[in-house]
């Protein structure tokens, strides 16, 4: 075989060699982007999966609410079953909303069950979170069935048992409030390349005052008019000084954090103390609501504000359930593009948890309850909770905004100490 020849087959070997090459890379960039495809439409079916849940769940409030206010006039074949007692008493009221209540416990522990240790969009398991729709409908029906055959001291027993999951549910809550502000404080935190942020962290961080200062004035006109409203006073003056506290522990030299996350979350317990006064009348003889006040609480007001809570309910258990982040223990945990987009173990147990609150702003935490129509979260047990809530949420962001300090003393007082043994060793 002459030189030229070996040459040709070996320029033609390499050519080959070259065109395989290409047809490989071609073939895994194909198989990337359809694998790419494929993560980012699972993705999709995840994201939209949890509105779906958000409307099971509203449904689910509607139901509560049906069988407290209206179920014993609607259904009176429920007093066949024979749990339910004569006339169907132990199914309606407070009872018939714990039975729904732990009908939608029993359907989202189903699904936290199902789904806990999920990671990869490609697992089983996501697709049955994110379909399946059929199947779920069928266990959905049958978790509300069953509590309808439970006896009634079954389901007084998970009433006990729901005070406690509330209690989570509204420390979880809490939890993500102050994540959330706290990311909102550091986002519009100003530096040179971000003066317009700055300019408009400081123009919310007024309103936020301006608004929380004339909720305070708002709340001793409206649920304090008189010296006789000794407890409305100390609940209102008590906002009004965390309200101060907070603001002067911000702004203090060793903490520097601004007023934006404490106009925040002044505005947030403001809030909280204005919802633990609608929650009482304390006591009826001394009109400690003025004239005003009663004459709002017309019939189509009292509905709006209904319909507001149980939304308000649907979309504190939606926005807590997707912000597992904020209880992570670990933030360098790095995220890869087959990652499900948020923890669905933990979004099933916040909207498990949810169907307890739910239960409980019903029936105003009181077990033997019974609500008149299109109320919710009224009484004394209620306005307790909620004001309980209120110091709650001031004393863990206080801590948030004084803990760097305290650890900070710590560790220099530790370096002292140490400094000192050294010293006396010494000679």
């Amino acid at each position: 075989m002459s030189a030229s020849e070996v040459t040709t087959e070996a320029t033609a070997a390499h050519a080959n060699l070259r065109d395989t090459e290409s047809v490989l890379q071609v073939e895994v960039v194909s198989y990337l982007e359809l694998n790419r495809v494929d993560y980012a439409v699972g993705r999709k079916k995840s994201l939209r999966a949890r509105y779906y849940f958000g409307i099971i769940f509203l449904i689910m409030n509607f139901i509560a609410w049906f069988f407290r206010d209206y179920g014993q006039g609607v259904l009176p074949f429920i007093h066949y079953i024979k749990v339910c007692g004569k006339e169907g008493e132990d199914c309606f009221h407070a009872l018939g909303v714990l039975r729904v209540s732990l009908g939608c416990y029993i359907f989202f522990l189903v699904m936290l069950v199902t789904t806990v240790k999920t990671r990869k969009l490609h697992e089983q398991r996501n697709l049955w979170h994110s379909g399946k729709w059929e199947v779920k409908s069928i266990i959905l029906l049958v978790s509300m069935a069953l509590p309808f055959f439970f006896p009634s001291e079954l389901v007084q027993i998970y009433g006990e048992v729901a005070r406690i999951g509330a209690g989570i549910f509204l420390l979880l809550q809490l939890v993500s409030v102050i994540q959330f502000i706290t990311w909102w404080n550091n986002y519009w935190t100003p530096d040179q390349e971000r003066k317009q942020r700055c300019s408009f962290g400081l123009l919310m961080s007024t309103l936020f005052y301006v608004a929380s200062i004339c909720g305070i004035v708002y709340l001793y006109t409206s649920y304090a008019p008189s010296t006789s409203c000794s407890l409305n006073l100390f609940f209102i003056t008590w906002t009004a000084i965390l309200l101060a506290a907070m603001m002067v522990i911000s702004l203090h030299s060793k903490v520097n954090r601004g007023l934006l996350s404490s106009g925040i979350m002044a505005s947030y317990i403001v809030f909280l103390c204005w919802c633990a006064m609608r929650s009482f009348s304390e006591p009826a003889t001394a009109r400690c609501v003025t004239e005003n006040q009663e004459k709002g609480n017309s019939d189509w007001i009292t509905i709006i504000g209904f319909l507001i809570a149980i939304f308000a309910i649907v979309i504190a258990a939606f926005s807590t359930g997707i912000d597992s982040k904020s209880f992570q223990f670990s933030e360098d945990k790095v995220e890869h593009e087959d990652d499900i987009p948020y923890s669905y173990g933990f979004f099933h147990l916040v909207f498990s948890l949810g169907a307890m609150y739910f239960a409980m702003l019903f029936i105003s935490w009181d077990l033997n309850n019974s609500a008149r129509k299109w109320s919710i979260d009224v009484g004394w047990i209620s306005a307790w909770v909620r004001v309980i809530n209120e110091w709650f949420a001031a004393t863990i962001y206080i801590w948030m905004l004084i803990s760097p300090i305290v650890r900070q003393n710590k560790i220099m007082d530790n370096g002292g100490s140490v400094q000192e043994t050294v010293d006396s060793v010494m000679p």
